[in-house]
């Protein structure tokens, strides 16, 4: 009796052990949500558009890189619609903890003017602005069109017919194209696309006449000769592709937008706590400053910024600015700087 009470004794001690090690063991991640460090667990990061586009192709190695400095995995997620707005009410209606992040670009500085969403980039933090760049007119291999000027006497000769591959309303190619209408007078058939990826598809298979395109994202391809870029969005030539002419040479009153480019970021939800922000910025900041990412942003042409604080925020709202005050001028909206708050 006396062997079989011990044994009962000692087996219920080793029970409780194993329940006490299960409980603090079984989750480290909960011992250090516990005692407030950050990150305790994987961070999710949600990009604003499709698989293989040029937002997504800046995000992905960045968060390869960033999680390596944070200890935990970015699990990447792409969730595309309404001009990039689908995934920034998602990330805005997730909890200020930093465990989501929005992976974005210019857009949600233009949502409430165009009445997509009442969000902007002033309901969340900047985490850390990347860069921006040039973008450029282009057309497939097998187009008809060897200038911008040919296009546009197209579009005027037959308002409508001449197709505009976009991805929706207040994405890159309808920003441009209020742009070009209201330098030329003429109009476009715009076809909306998930991303940049399938807006250039379209194009390189003549499902559309022309798109706008990123150099990031077509600078491959006008290598490779399958796609021609007949005008370029800047105010100097761009590296790699010096023979493109620039749009002031054909049309001088588009200086007055110039120099004007999409934009790159990170960003959690507004109130997320600073130094929540401070360790995600320094992530990713590290991140930024590898060489290995350093190249690829010279490949793509993107002109690296590397904002964060009080920088990355001014460049935001001067970039809102701007873009409203050219969008308003060219009559794409209607509404006033006032009336969206824009100072």
């Amino acid at each position: 009796m006396k062997l079989k009470k011990l044994m009962s004794i000692m087996l219920t001690m080793c029970l409780s052990v194993g329940v006490l090690a299960g409980c603090g063991g079984g989750t480290e991640e909960a011992a250090d949500a516990a005692t407030g460090e950050y990150p305790a667990q994987n961070i999710s990061g949600i990009i604003q558009w499709g698989a293989g586009g040029g937002t997504d192709s800046l995000m992905r190695p960045l968060g390869t890189l960033a999680e390596k400095e944070l200890g935990v995995s970015i699990v990447m997620e792409n969730k595309t619609g309404g001009t990039g707005s689908i995934a920034t009410q998602y990330v805005y209606d997730q909890a200020a903890d930093g465990y989501t992040l929005l992976l974005g670009a210019e857009n949600p500085q233009l949502y409430e003017a165009l009445d997509i969403i009442d969000l902007t980039y002033a309901d969340f933090v900047p985490v850390f602005v990347i860069g921006d760049e040039t973008v450029g007119v282009a057309v497939g291999k097998n187009s008809p069109y060897t200038s911008l000027t040919e296009i546009i006497d197209a579009a005027l000769a037959a308002p409508g017919t001449v197709k505009l591959s976009t991805t929706g309303t207040g994405g890159l190619p309808w920003e441009v194209a209020s742009f070009l209408t209201a330098v030329t007078g003429a109009t476009f058939s715009q076809i909306p696309y998930d991303s940049d990826a399938t807006a250039k598809a379209a194009v390189l298979s003549g499902e559309c006449d022309f798109t706008i395109c990123k150099v990031q994202s077509g600078i491959e391809d006008y290598k490779a000769g399958e796609l021609n870029f007949l005008s370029m969005l800047s105010t100097e030539p761009v590296t790699q592709m010096e023979d493109v002419p620039l749009i002031t040479a054909e049309y001088p009153d588009f200086e007055q937008y110039l120099p004007w480019g999409p934009f790159y970021g990170v960003f959690v939800k507004a109130d997320t706590d600073p130094a929540v922000v401070e360790t995600l910025a320094n992530a990713f900041a590290a991140a930024f400053a590898d060489a290995s990412y350093q190249e690829l942003l010279a490949g793509f042409n993107i002109n690296a910024l590397g904002l964060t604080g009080d920088e990355a925020k001014a460049y935001l709202d001067t970039w809102q600015k701007n873009t409203i005050t050219a969008l308003v001028e060219s009559g794409a909206i209607t509404k006033s700087l006032e009336e969206l708050g824009v100072e």
